[in-house]
C-alpha cells in the first residue's frame, strides 16, 4: 500500500504541470462569463499602458546597442560603478535606461550585455539583481497621479523605489565574488564582432532588426498581461481569493491592517497594476498603509513581471535566483525607505 501511495505521490510530480495546465484550460470554460472581459481589460490595459510607454524604450535600447555609447558611458563611470555594485562601466547602462523606461527593460540590457560579451555572467546576474525596476512614468504618473491623485505620493515612492534598487545593488556586490573581474579581457573586441554598429549606409537594416526584435518582446509582455488578468479573474471566480482573505484575517487583524487590503495584495503578488490600483481605492485613515503596501508591491514586482524576465533571460545561461532575491529584498527595503521618509518629512505623512 506505501509502495502505491509513493507511486502516485511520483506520477502527480512528474505531471503537475500538465494538470496544472488542464486546469487552467477547464477553468477558463467554466468561468468564461468572468473571464472573457478579464481578458478584453488585459488586453485594453496592454495596448493603451505598456506599448505605448515601453515599445519606444525598447527600439531606443536596441539602437543604442548599435552604437559605442555604451563603452563610452562605461569608461566615465567605471570609477563609481567597480566600488559600489563590482560591475565594470558599461553595467550603468542597464541601471539608467532600467530605472528609467520600466520593467522589463532592465533584464533585457542585462541579457543583452551576456549575449554580446559586454559583461561577465557574473555581472549580468549582478545587474538582473537590481536593474530591472519600475519607470517613473509608471510610478509617478499612473500610480501618483492617476491611482492615488496625488503627485507628491508618487515622487515618494519613485525617490524609495530608487534608492532601495541602489541599495540592492550595493549589497549584491557580492554575489560570486570569489569570482573576480578579468579586467585584462578585451570584451569590447568581441562586441565588436558580434553586433554591427550603425552607420547612414546599414541606418536602414539595423533600424529594421530592432523594430522587430522589439515588436517580438512586446508580444510576449502583452500575453503575459492578458493571461494574468484571466488566471486573476479565475482565482475570484473560483472563490480562491475570498478562501485566501479568510485564511489570512486573523493575522492582518493581529498586525492591526485592515483585511480589506488582502485581496489588493494577493492581486498584486501575481500582478502588481491591478494590485496597486485596488490598494489606492482602498478607504483608510492611516493612508500611509496604502503607500507602504504599494511601495512593497512596485519593488517585488509581481509574478507576471518575474515570467517576463524569465522569459528574457531563458535565451542565455544566467542564472533567475539573483533577480528573485533581489527583487523580493528590494520590495522590503523599499518599505523600510518610504516608511522612514513618511514619519521623518511631514509632508510625505498622508494620515488623517
Amino acid at each position: 500500500m506505501l509502495l502505491k501511495n509513493n507511486f502516485i505521490v511520483v506520477k502527480l510530480k512528474r505531471n503537475f504541470i500538465s494538470l496544472l495546465f488542464l486546469l487552467f484550460t477547464v477553468s477558463i470554460l467554466i468561468f468564461s462569463n468572468s473571464n472573457l472581459p478579464a481578458v478584453k481589460s488585459g488586453i485594453q490595459l496592454w495596448a493603451t499602458s505598456v506599448v505605448p510607454s515601453l515599445f519606444p524604450f525598447f527600439v531606443a535600447t536596441e539602437l543604442l546597442m548599435h552604437t559605442n555609447i555604451i563603452y563610452q558611458l562605461g569608461n566615465f563611470l567605471n570609477i563609481f560603478m567597480k566600488p559600489v555594485f563590482n560591475i565594470r562601466g558599461e553595467g550603468a547602462f542597464a541601471f539608467i535606461m532600467g530605472i528609467i523606461s520600466g520593467y522589463p527593460i532592465g533584464a533585457k540590457i542585462a541579457t543583452n550585455f551576456r549575449r554580446d560579451n559586454i559583461c561577465t555572467k557574473e555581472e549580468c546576474e549582478r545587474l538582473l539583481s537590481f536593474t530591472n525596476n519600475s519607470g517613473p512614468l509608471f510610478i509617478i504618473g499612473s500610480v501618483g497621479i492617476l491611482m492615488y491623485r496625488n503627485t507628491i505620493i508618487g515622487i515618494l515612492l519613485f525617490m524609495t523605489h530608487l534608492l532601495a534598487s541602489l541599495t540592492v545593488g550595493f549589497i549584491f556586490r557580492f554575489w560570486k565574488k570569489s569570482k573576480q573581474i578579468d579586467n585584462s579581457i578585451n570584451l569590447g573586441t568581441t562586441y565588436t564582432i558580434t553586433k554591427k554598429h550603425a552607420t547612414l549606409s546599414n541606418l536602414g537594416e539595423i533600424l529594421s532588426e530592432s523594430i522587430m526584435g522589439s515588436i517580438k518582446s512586446i508580444l510576449v509582455i502583452g500575453g503575459f498581461v492578458v493571461i494574468f488578468s484571466s488566471i486573476i479573474s479565475i482565482l475570484k471566480s473560483s472563490g480562491i481569493t475570498h478562501i485566501i482573505e479568510i485564511i489570512a484575517t486573523p493575522f492582518f487583524n493581529f498586525i492591526h491592517i485592515s483585511p480589506s487590503f488582502i485581496e489588493p495584495l494577493f492581486t498584486g503578488f501575481f500582478e502588481i497594476t491591478n494590485g496597486i490600483s485596488m490598494i489606492s481605492n482602498i478607504a483608510c485613515k492611516k493612508l500611509s498603509i496604502n503607500i507602504l503596501i504599494t511601495a512593497f508591491l512596485l519593488g517585488f514586482g509581481g509574478i507576471s513581471v518575474l515570467l517576463q524576465v524569465l522569459s528574457i533571460t531563458s535565451k542565455s545561461d544566467l542564472s533567475i535566483k539573483p533577480y528573485i532575491y533581489g527583487k523580493l529584498l528590494h520590495g522590503l527595503i523599499a518599505v523600510l525607505y518610504t516608511y522612514i521618509f513618511i514619519n521623518i518629512f511631514p509632508f510625505f505623512n498622508f494620515d488623517l
